[in-house]
């Protein structure tokens, strides 16, 4: 912080070993100052370079990146780098560029697996053993930050990332030194459901709970026609300020702060969509940078994902409908893409927010027997058909097959 008498500073690591500090000079430029060990005396000299930049957040992760090198030692790079030292690089380094969702499953899965095999297990050696005990003990529930057992689909997005830091070490360093030479858990097979449950909402499904909603927070129903009409995740919505929607051109804005896939993109809006929000910004009375689903009990913050779950299950009750937990605000997610299979796919992806059509079309389009039976009725042959060369239809295809 910046005061009369005193410029902005910012320190990290531990005073004697890691410490690191950035500072701003009167110029207004950013300089780094640090104690490094001299190879020939074995005395820390002290060393003072520009950052070449006045970006304060980037000089932040940059004193976190270098006291994270310093506490790793001279052995970056020769094989002996610790996990502790290479998670602490990579969360500095990498994840701050990353979505507010997957910042948090990077420390928290940092936090895990330094929990099971120890902050000062060489990276290097991490085996196929490592690889399958994680898998039998996360899948037991007997380690994560929930206590409780997980299926294939988070274990594969634990591992992902386990993998991801791995290989971003072989390529990452200094002085043309990678911080490993190899990836060890490179090869290993990930564990993947053979048949995964990805149950959608069906309209009839949908309208029921609408007119449960009504007799529940206004929240629950605007949210449910929110997740109908723009098929986009349950994060996305939750943040949706009333800045981000221009009602008289019909259009929102995804922030990439609060996607998944850090995508900003704008959007159209269906007119029942656009009707529901016009009744309730004249209800609420608000504008501006207010949360288009506020917490119900603080105002100043966005409606809890925990809340809006327990509200969808809490409409269906009432409805009478039971759905399986994956069928909740994911299935209208699926409903959206499969109502809209026949839309171009660059299309469709930019407008529920996909990234990649392979994922929205083997994780999100369900089949869909009316409009296969409607494909069948509708099929031309291909050529000349058998019949046509050989006479007439049953004798002939008996010829044909005799």
């Amino acid at each position: 912080m910046i005061t009369a008498s005193k410029r902005w500073s910012y320190s990290a690591g531990a005073r004697g070993t890691n410490r690191v500090c950035a500072y701003e000079a009167r110029s207004g430029a950013l300089f780094v100052e640090y104690r490094e060990r001299d190879e020939a005396t074995g005395r820390l000299r002290r060393q003072r370079v520009s950052l070449g930049h006045r970006d304060r957040e980037r000089a932040i992760q940059q004193v976190q990146a270098m006291a994270a090198r310093l506490a790793a030692g001279p052995t970056i790079g020769t094989g002996e780098l610790t996990l502790k030292a290479l998670f602490d690089i990579y969360v500095a380094e990498v994840t701050p560029r990353k979505g507010v969702g997957k910042q948090a499953h990077d420390r928290r899965a940092a936090r895990m697996f330094l929990e099971l095999w120890g902050r000062d297990r060489r990276a290097a050696s991490l085996n196929r053993r490592d690889w399958e005990h994680f898998i039998d003990l996360r899948r037991a529930g007997r380690i994560g930050p929930c206590g409780r057992p997980v299926g294939d689909r988070q274990l594969e997005y634990d591992l992902s990332w386990l993998r991801a830091v791995f290989h971003w070490a072989t390529q990452a360093g200094e002085d043309g030194k990678p911080l490993l030479a190899q990836n060890p858990l490179r090869g290993y097979a990930m564990p993947r459901e053979r048949s995964p449950a990805r149950p959608a909402v069906t309209e009839a499904q949908y309208q029921a709970l609408l007119v449960a909603a009504r007799k529940l927070d206004w929240r629950v129903g605007l949210t449910l026609v929110l997740a109908n009409e723009t098929g986009h995740r349950l994060s996305a919505i939750r943040h949706l300020r009333w800045s981000d929607l221009d009602l008289e051109r019909s259009r929102i804005r995804w922030r990439a702060a609060h996607d998944k896939i850090g995508f900003e993109h704008v959007t159209p809006m269906s007119p029942a969509l656009q009707a529901a929000l016009v009744a309730v910004q004249k209800r609420a009375a608000t504008i501006g940078d207010t949360w288009v689903l506020p917490s119900k009990r603080k105002p100043d913050i966005p409606c809890p994902k925990g809340t809006l779950d327990k509200a969808f299950a809490h409409a269906a009750e009432v409805a009478g409908i039971d759905l399986p937990a994956r069928a909740r605000w994911h299935g209208l997610r699926r409903k959206f893409a499969t109502e809209l299979k026949n839309l171009p796919l660059k299309d469709l992806c930019y407008l529920g927010g996909w990234k990649d059509p392979k994922t929205l079309l083997t994780c999100y389009q369900q089949p869909d027997e009316e409009i296969m039976r409607e494909a069948l009725l509708t099929r031309r042959p291909f050529g000349v058909s058998v019949v046509a060369i050989r006479g007439s239809s049953m004798a002939t295809m008996a010829d044909c097959t005799g």
